[in-house]
C-alpha cells in the first residue's frame, strides 16, 4: 500500500477556502447573469400623497420645553432635599428627556418613565388613576404603566401632549407635587 502524506490543518483550510471561493464565484455569476436577463423587473413605486382628510395633526412638546419641565421638577425636589428621577414623555409615550438626580435610587429612573407614560396615556394624574384600581384591578397589567402617585399629564387645547413622572421621594404625594411643579413651569 502506498504511503500517504499527512496534510497539515493549514493546508486543508487553504484548499477548502479556495474550493468555496470557486463555487461562490459560480453562484454569484449565475445569479448576476439571470438578473441581467430578466425582462419582468418591477419599476420602483412612486411616492403616494395622502389626501388631507386622511391625516391628523398632533401637538408635541419641544425638547427644550420637556427639559425645562424636567429641570423644574428636579429643582423642586432638590429644594426639599429629595433625590428623585424625572421623566418627560411625549403624546405617544416616547421618552423625550429623563433626569436622574444625584443620589436617586436605581429603581426611580424606570418608575419615573412609567408614571409619565401612565399619566399621558389616561390624561390624568397617576394618583387619581391609582384610585381606579379598586374598581378595575386589571389596569395594573397594562404593559409600561405604573399606577402610583407621581405622574402628571400636560395638555394643550384640552388634549394630552406629554406626561411628567417623578419617582424616588419618600411618598407618591411628594413625587406628584414635583411632577406638578414641572408641568406648571410650562405655563410660565
Amino acid at each position: 500500500m502506498p504511503s500517504r502524506k499527512k496534510t497539515s490543518g493549514r493546508n486543508r483550510v487553504l484548499v477548502g477556502g479556495a474550493a468555496l471561493a470557486v463555487v461562490g464565484a459560480g453562484v454569484v455569476g449565475t445569479v448576476a447573469a439571470n438578473a441581467a436577463d430578466s425582462t419582468d423587473a418591477v419599476p420602483a413605486a412612486a411616492p403616494v400623497a395622502a389626501r388631507g382628510g386622511e391625516l391628523t395633526q398632533s401637538t408635541h412638546l419641544s425638547v427644550d420645553a420637556a427639559t425645562k419641565a424636567a429641570r423644574a421638577a428636579l429643582d423642586a425636589a432638590e429644594k426639599d432635599g429629595r433625590q428623585v428621577s424625572v421623566a418627560v414623555v411625549d403624546r405617544n409615550g416616547n421618552t423625550v428627556v429623563t433626569l436622574r438626580g444625584d443620589g436617586a435610587g436605581p429603581q426611580s429612573y424606570e418608575s419615573a418613565e412609567r408614571k409619565a407614560y401612565t399619566a399621558v396615556s389616561w390624561n390624568a394624574p397617576t394618583s387619581e388613576l391609582a384610585k381606579r384600581l379598586a374598581q378595575a384591578p386589571n389596569l395594573k397589567d397594562i404593559p409600561g404603566t405604573l399606577f402610583l402617585a407621581g405622574g402628571a399629564p400636560v395638555t394643550a387645547k384640552g388634549a394630552p401632549v406629554a406626561g411628567i413622572g417623578v419617582a424616588g421621594a419618600p411618598s407618591g404625594d411628594l413625587d406628584e407635587r414635583y411632577a406638578q411643579a414641572g408641568a406648571a413651569a410650562l405655563g410660565r
